[in-house]
Order: C-alpha cells, then sequence, then structure tokens
C-alpha cells in the first residue's frame, strides 16, 4: 500500500508541477483500510479525498460484461472462480471503505448497469460540479 500511495503522489506531485493540476481522479483507490491508512500516511493533509465515485452494477450482469470482456481481452483473470474471488474480496475490503466516505458525504453512486453513454454523462455531470 505505501509503494501504491507512493508512486500516486509521485505522479501527482509531477502533473501539479508540470501542468499546475491540482485535482485528480484515481481509479479504483482505495481499496483497503491499508490503503486508506498508507494515504494518510505518505500524503497526509497534501491532498483531500473531495469524492468517491462508486459505481453501482449487480454482481450478475458485472459478471456477464467480464466474461464478455474475457473473449478478446486476453486476461486469464475473467474466468468465472477469479471474479467470485474478486467479489468477495471487493465484499470484504472495499465496500467498509466506501462505507466510511459514505458517513463523510464524499460518495455520489451512479448505477451503472446502464449505456457507457448514459453512465459517462451521469459522471461528467458530477464532475462538473
Amino acid at each position: 500500500s505505501e509503494i501504491t500511495v507512493t508512486l500516486i503522489k509521485n505522479a501527482m506531485v509531477e502533473l501539479r508541477g508540470e501542468k499546475g493540476q491540482t485535482k485528480f481522479l484515481i481509479d479504483g483507490f482505495p481499496r483497503s483500510e491499508g490503503n486508506v491508512n498508507s494515504w494518510k500516511e505518505v500524503v497526509g493533509k497534501k491532498a483531500q479525498v473531495e469524492c468517491v465515485l462508486f459505481f453501482e452494477c449487480p454482481e450478475d450482469i458485472l459478471t456477464s460484461r467480464l466474461l464478455e470482456r474475457a473473449k478478446t481481452s486476453g486476461r486469464n483473470d475473467d474466468s468465472i472462480d477469479v471474479i467470485r474471488k474478486r467479489f468477495a474480496t471487493y465484499h470484504e475490503e472495499s465496500m467498509p471503505i466506501i462505507k466510511m466516505y459514505e458517513k463523510e458525504g464524499k460518495v455520489h453512486k451512479i448505477i451503472a448497469d446502464k449505456s457507457i453513454e448514459e453512465v459517462y454523462k451521469e459522471v461528467e455531470s458530477i464532475l462538473k460540479e
């Protein structure tokens, strides 16, 4: 976790220095309590988590999408057994983090079983706020 956070922090510092960028969208992070703790230790008050985009989608639809992706992606981790393990890990490690940020009023839920275009529009409107 600390290595991941350090890499993220370094990229943020670089972008801020080169382009003056002050807002960042970090995909799939933090995923666990360890990630959150490392963020607090490494980044501290230098950057604030302003919002969390939570893409909510039924597991059967996610499974279908992942199995479809497996046909063309060449990824060997899109098998049904691995997908089930990912869901279990998600419920055990990631959901408590979502709930923590929800209590802080930072979570924006996006119903993600819609078309790509519909989901994109919703994300775009949230990010414009």
